[in-house]
């Protein structure tokens, strides 16, 4: 499937809330929620507003991966952006009919190409020791994965947060 990076704008923010409307019990099923706060539109649009200043301040960027069409089909972010480090936290969700297509895995590769634009020379990445699928995502776009680990609970299950790392070179 050919798709593409948007970088997120206030215009977007109707179809990104339709978007995690839509999803959000399958995404609960993996990361924690968000909360039934941030699905109240208003609140929503404080909070995609909110994040539009990070992206203008520097301190994070967001991405809207789309299909051909324009449809969204998931997002991707690099947040905590730390100037002196250069390094930033990479975060992604696919929305559920389109997880096991490579979505995810593309959308990684295409933010990678960005890092030497955006600055950002490390990024990092957690994930769920049974998230085996994230696992996969992230080593096949040349993370390596870190001696840390932390126990968290998710959904009432105690599991291990794996911690991957990055490095982007000149």
């Amino acid at each position: 499937m050919k798709i593409q990076l948007n970088a997120c704008t206030a215009l977007d923010a109707d179809e990104l809330y339709a978007f995690e409307l839509e999803d959000r019990l399958y995404f609960e099923q993996s990361i924690p929620s968000r909360g039934d706060d941030y699905y109240l539109p208003e609140i929503f649009k404080q909070r995609h507003a909110s994040l539009l200043q990070e992206q203008r301040d520097g301190t994070s960027f967001f991405y809207l991966i789309k299909d051909e069409s324009g449809k969204i089909l998931g997002r991707i972010n690099l947040v905590d952006r730390d100037i002196t480090t250069k390094r930033a936290e990479l975060g992604y969700r696919i929305g559920q009919n389109y997880v096991g297509k490579g979505v995810a895995k593309e959308a990684v590769r295409l933010l990678i190409g960005q890092c030497r634009k955006l600055d950002i020379k490390e990024i990092q990445a957690k994930t769920t020791d049974g998230n085996i699928a994230s696992q996969k995502i992230l080593t096949s776009n040349g993370f390596r994965q870190e001696n840390t680990a932390v126990e968290v609970e998710l959904n009432g299950q105690r599991m291990m947060l794996i911690q991957f790392k990055r490095m982007i070179l000149d």
